[in-house]
């Protein structure tokens, strides 16, 4: 496939021309990311009844794409700053919509966990990759507001799996819920090869393949851990081994880390104020929102008795205030500040946690939830906005996936009796900004300075 580029000469410092339709090409393939989670959830029973999948089967389905995500996540970055964000971009995407056929077409244990663990290999490419290019393209205001869309449809994209996984899975089956991914991604993936401009490598060196592998491994054992915890306790031998593991783990990759020539990532960004206090915001975010949308869900079906497909109407406002919440913050947060409007969405957010605590009933439930939602969805573009305030253009790639927050945090809604276990996985943050290079043909494309964006809390 071959690159269509611009012949017309531009200003080095100005906007690329076609922002706005890869900012929605991007944002549309991370909203497949997201919705996969909650979309196969839903879909879980169907499947194991269909392909005779026993409960460690149908765990592995939901668990093995979280794993494999959240793990690789890191790497992912990294390969975007030495390889070039448009490359892994499109390497992810085409492994993903291949993984999504071959889920779908799966007529067992075997095919379906392979695929599934595939799927989470090339949103782990995606994910970070598109977020640096997000930034990349965007600078001043018009960054915070794509930062806002990016959040909502992260924030969103969870909610909207829950309808669309009732839709599907009452309508054209489960194997819809991955067939949907095929058109989907390779409108996607030829659009993206044809206007996403070859951004210079914002990084030199090679693959840190030992660092990759510990963190790897430490991330996974942590993400199993709180899987696990679900199921068994936090009190388990198990869990606790995992957890312990996880810490050893990273403790061996920061020490390898001060050893490597070509480290996977500058552990000294782990020191920087904004960014610490970004993270620890969108575990928070990630953490509140994970709570709302298992309580709710868990509340309306098993409480109130409605089925999945009406759980998934009433979970419709809650992803529409999260979107819109997280646009409009996008589009204020220059003006406001950050602090500011941080406090603003903290007390939306207790506010709409707090209807439930004093009124019952669906009504009480899904207002409160939506209001909740709305604040949390302006506070994920808060925390990415100080988290990516400081980092500098050859930290993009990684800084995008150590502050993306775990695809293990999205809860599963219990539509019906299931054997599958919670998965938890929260949307992914905004990735660091870096410079824009020009869609011009050029033997050395420049890379443009960029004054601190305005929102950082810092």
């Amino acid at each position: 496939m071959s690159d269509t580029e611009t012949t017309t000469t531009r200003a080095p410092d100005a906007p690329h021309p076609l922002r706005w339709p890869i900012l929605g090409l991007l944002g549309l393939a991370q909203l497949m990311l997201i919705l996969d989670i909650t979309v196969v959830a839903i879909a879980l029973p169907d499947m194991g009844a269909e392909l005779d999948l026993d409960r460690a089967a149908l765990t592995w389905v939901v668990s093995g794409y979280a794993l494999t995500f959240g793990s690789l996540m890191l790497l992912g970055g990294r390969a975007a700053d030495l390889f070039g964000p448009k490359q892994v971009v499109l390497a992810g995407l085409a492994v993903f919509t291949t993984a999504s056929l071959a889920a779908g077409l799966a007529t067992g244990a075997p095919l379906l966990l392979v695929a599934r663990i595939a799927q989470g290999a090339g949103a782990a490419m995606l994910s970070p990759a598109a977020l640096s290019v997000v930034v990349r393209l965007f600078d001043g205001d018009e960054r915070n507001r794509a930062l806002g869309i990016w959040s909502a449809l992260g924030g969103g994209g969870a909610a909207l799996g829950v309808l669309l996984g009732g839709l599907i899975t009452a309508g054209p089956g489960w194997a819809w819920v991955f067939f949907v991914n095929v058109p989907v991604g390779l409108i996607v993936l030829v659009s993206l090869a044809r206007i996403l401009p070859r951004l210079p490598r914002a990084g030199t060196g090679s693959l840190d393949i030992p660092g990759a592998a510990l963190v790897a491994a430490s991330t996974g054992a942590l993400i199993y851990a709180l899987i696990r915890a679900g199921d068994h306790g936090w009190l388990n031998t198990v869990t606790v081994a995992l957890v312990l593991a996880a810490a050893v783990g990273y403790a061996a990759f920061a020490l390898w880390q001060r050893r490597a020539a070509a480290p996977l990532m500058d552990l000294r960004l782990l020191g920087r104020r904004p960014v610490v206090a970004g993270i620890f915001v969108i575990a928070v975010t990630t953490a509140l929102m994970v709570g709302a949308f298992f309580l709710g869900s868990f509340y309306l079906q098993n409480l109130q008795g409605h089925g999945a497909l009406m759980t998934g109407v009433l979970f419709l406002p809650v992803a529409l205030l999260t979107m819109a919440a997280a646009a409009a913050a996008g589009r204020v947060i220059g003006r406001l500040g950050a602090r500011l409007l941080a406090v603003l969405s903290l007390a939306v957010a207790a506010a709409g946690f707090l209807l439930p605590v004093l009124w019952s009933g669906t009504t009480a439930m899904v207002t409160g939830v939506s209001v909740a939602a709305a604040g949390l969805g302006a506070l994920f573009v808060v925390a990415s906005a100080t988290a990516l305030a400081t980092v500098a253009p050859h930290e993009a790639g990684v800084t995008s996936g150590v502050s993306a927050p775990s695809t293990s945090s999205v809860p599963r809604p219990e539509a019906r009796p299931s054997p599958a276990p919670l998965p938890r996985a929260a949307p992914p943050a905004p990735a660091p900004r870096a410079p824009r290079a020009s869609t011009t043909r050029s033997s050395s494309p420049p890379a443009w300075p960029r004054s601190p964006p305005s929102s950082s809390c810092a």
